[in-house]
């Protein structure tokens, strides 16, 4: 049996995914990685961490602000200082933040120097809004302040502060106030690395929603549809889904395709067209990274043999994936930068990739002939990672791009982006002569496609 998905409401008659095991097994896991680390306690600025620490949130409106920040330390339970009244919130509504500041039976020391013990894991708190607040009101010396008093009431405070990311004012207070700052990112994406059950459940559950958007934007497509209202169908479908943030629709049409712009435009799409797209978005926080290319109209020869190559080419490296395969045996198999009109990989960077999937779109492991045949990493059981490969066509502005989702099981892999892709597809409707339908294989320029005219096919 396949990977589950479930109806996304709970029920007394089914058991489905388990939200209370989803925050215990992530926050095991950080405390996990945490303790074999030498550091004392870990500061999240980045919403992703945050959420994986504490499984708080508070909207997507926030998810460049670096406005929040939560902290663990050995021993502790985690803490979340939130902006104004979200702290309240957490308060009546996340019981698993509920704890007094000193609750954890494992906790290495009491309070120190007569502190005493704080209310519980979610208090209000706020950094300098990206350098809005006024450099002398305090923010950063504030927030130092936090910190600092919660490390020295576990007796930590000569340890190493790890941080994942961190605006200048507050690194400089905080090293003002005696604390080794060093990189905490490391901790958390290794705690990241490998997905619990429920997590898995989660990415499933956000790559169907996006198979549901490709139907729909299979009908969608035909000449005249501008990249933009592609981008608007795509996100009111995954919104009336219930997709929590539709972080971006990667639509690209035409000359557009080659070189990849990773952008969308108002273009609109023509007769013959290829279009390609990715969807990004998130169910529970979890992401999808997830390409698809069509052919609107017809698909020249091209066009055609630009796909089949790209779909060898990911086929390729689906089939080394297993528990003890490298990143560096799945990079082995794609074709160099210099191969597909590139000087060299940073050049080339991302279109023949991999990358691990989950509360952020980019995560460990990561798959590219820039850094993994020197840096190879391991692939294990619970890895959840998207495969994309690109080729360019030979007629110098078409391109495919297909992506894959993939979870590592015990004895292989299973994908879990299910919307067909063996094939190119051609979207739009089919158009007749007097001798019957036309050719879904043709050129875009009619007269390319009558043999009595040089050039023409024959």
């Amino acid at each position: 049996m396949g990977i589950a998905t479930y109806g996304m409401n709970a029920v007394d008659w089914e058991q489905r995914l388990d939200l209370d095991r989803l925050r215990t097994e992530r926050l095991a896991r950080l405390r996990a990685e945490l303790d074999r680390s030498s550091l004392g306690a870990v500061l999240a600025f980045d919403f992703p961490n945050i959420r994986y620490m504490t499984a708080t949130h508070i909207g997507t409106w926030a998810n460049d602000k670096l406005i929040r920040f939560a902290l663990l330390v050995r021993g502790a339970e985690p803490i979340i200082w939130d902006f104004g009244s979200a702290a309240r919130h957490h308060q009546l509504y996340n019981p698993w933040l509920g704890h007094a500041a000193l609750e954890s039976p494992d906790a290495v020391h009491g309070p120190h120097h007569g502190a005493d013990a704080q209310a519980g894991g979610a208090r209000a708190g706020i950094s300098t809004l990206r350098g809005a607040f006024h450099p002398q009101a305090g923010i950063a010396e504030d927030v130092a302040s936090k910190i600092k008093i919660e490390l020295d009431r576990h007796g930590l405070l000569g340890e190493p502060l790890g941080v994942d990311v961190i605006e200048l004012p507050i690194l400089a207070a905080l090293q003002r106030a005696g604390i080794q700052v060093v990189d905490g990112q490391q901790v958390f994406l290794e705690a990241r690395r490998i997905k619990t059950k429920d997590e898995i459940g989660l990415l499933t559950q956000a790559a169907s929603m996006v198979d549901a958007a490709y139907d729909r934007l299979y009908e969608f497509l035909r000449p005249g549809v501008r990249e933009n209202e592609t981008v608007g169908l795509v996100s009111k479908v995954l919104y009336d889904m219930g997709s929590e943030f539709v972080e971006g629709v990667n639509a690209i049409s035409g000359e557009r395709c080659s070189p990849h712009p990773h952008v969308y435009s108002d273009r609109f799409i023509r007769p013959g067209d290829p279009a390609f797209f990715d969807i990004l978005h998130s169910h529970m926080g979890y992401r999808t990274c997830y390409y698809r290319t069509f052919a609107v109209g017809s698909a020249s020869p091209a066009q055609r043999d630009a796909y089949k190559i790209c779909r060898e080419y990911i086929d390729q490296a689906i089939a080394l994936v297993k528990p003890g395969a490298t990143t560096a045996d799945i990079v082995s198999v794609w074709p160099t930068a210099q191969e597909f009109g590139f000087a060299g990989e940073e050049a080339a960077f991302g279109l023949q990739y991999g990358h691990g999937v989950g509360l952020s779109i980019w995560e460990k492991p990561i798959f590219s002939r820039l850094v993994s045949l020197e840096h190879p990493e391991t692939l294990e059981e619970g890895m959840v990672f998207a495969l994309e490969t690109y080729w360019p066509a030979k007629d110098g502005w078409s391109a495919a791009r297909i992506e894959e989702e993939i979870v590592v099981t015990a004895d292989g892999c299973e994908v879990i982006t299910k919307f067909p892709a063996e094939d190119l597809l051609v979207a739009g409707r089919p158009y007749f002569t007097t001798g019957g339908m036309l050719p879904t294989t043709r050129e875009s320029q009619s007269h390319l496609n009558t043999p009595t005219v040089p050039g023409g096919q024959a």
